[in-house]
Parts: structure tokens; sequence; C-alpha cells
């Protein structure tokens, strides 16, 4: 396959931990290209210290570098200049639709599809899909690879361990439910 399928990941997606873990792993696996900014690591960052005062930015910080070096080519940088020119409904997100552009991404993956519409989009020939839509649609192209990348999140997941069962709720309550249901059939494999 030549040209990889090349996602942008929004801040809202890398800030919950679960969800955080699965993309990271999906992409480090290669099953499809992950690029995300600086603005976009600080975005999450910031929202996670907001809304959790007790979490050091030190620890989250150097998580965001292992994050760099771990995806091949995942930073994009040079995307400022593009910024004002791009409409939005809210002119904050538009770092990213910048990004997604430089950064030559088929897609955006956010929990807000709203806040990107299609018209502002169609021009670049990007689109944007929710991470449960993205998730599943990665798990029909690739389910073995799929499953094996679940099974190294869940096997790093020592404090408590979890079960395929449990882990599988856990994904249930970041909203992967349509991920999730295809996944029953390979409880086995993760």
């Amino acid at each position: 396959m030549s040209h990889h399928y090349t996602a942008l990941l929004d801040a809202n997606v890398l800030y919950p931990a679960p969800m955080r873990d699965v993309l990271m792993q999906l992409a480090v696996t290669d099953i499809f290209k992950a690029k995300w900014s600086e603005d976009i690591h600080r975005e999450w960052i910031d929202t996670l210290i907001r809304n959790e005062p007790h979490r050091d930015r030190t620890a989250l910080k150097r998580m965001r570098d292992l994050m760099n070096q771990a995806t091949r080519d995942c930073l994009v940088t040079g995307y400022e200049a593009i910024v004002p020119s791009l409409e939005l409904p809210d002119p904050n997100d538009r770092h990213v639709l910048a990004a997604a552009i430089v950064g030559r991404c088929d897609v955006i993956v956010t929990q807000n599809l709203k806040d990107f519409p299609e018209d502002a989009l169609e021009p670049y020939g990007i689109e944007t899909l929710d991470p449960d839509d993205f998730l599943s649609n990665h798990l029909a192209l690739a389910p073995g690879l799929f499953c094996s990348a679940l099974r190294k999140v869940r096997a790093r997941l020592k404090n408590p361990p979890y079960t395929a069962e449990v882990y599988l709720a856990i994904l249930t309550l970041q909203g992967l439910v349509e991920t999730v249901a295809e996944l029953e059939q390979f409880r086995e494999q993760i």
C-alpha cells in the first residue's frame, strides 16, 4: 500500500488514556499513519490538568515526548501561516484543520464532528470521523493486526490487570460502542 491512510488525531481523542493507548498502538503498528501538532499536545495536556489538577505536567510532557518518538513522522509543523485564512465555526479549531492540511491528512479523528463541517473541509479533501467509526473501519480492514494491538495495550495494564471483558467495557465507556460490538467475536484474541 503506497499511500498510508493518514489521520490527524484531535486533542479530544488523545485526552482519554484508554483511547489514546489504542490509537497510539495502532499507529506504531502502522495500521494507519498518525499525525498531530505541538498545539494539539498542549491542548490535551492543558485540559487534562484543568480537569485533574493532581496530574503531573512533567509526566504528561514525558508522555508527549514518548508519543513523538514512538510514532514515525507524526509531528506537523509550519502550518501557523494558513490558520488565519481558514473558516470554521470555532476559530480555536483552525489550527487543527491547518495541521491536517499541511500534514496531508485524509481524515481528522475527533469527538466534535460539528466543529469541522463537511463544506469547510471538502476543498482540502479531508473528512472527519469520530473515533468509534475510525476504529471500527480499521478493525474491519485488519482484524488480526487490530486485535494483536489491543492485546498489547491490555497486557501493559497491570495495575490492576484487566480481563478482555473488563477491557472491552472500558472501551465502551469511551464511546467506542460500535468497535466493541464488532470486537466481541474476537474476544479470545484480545
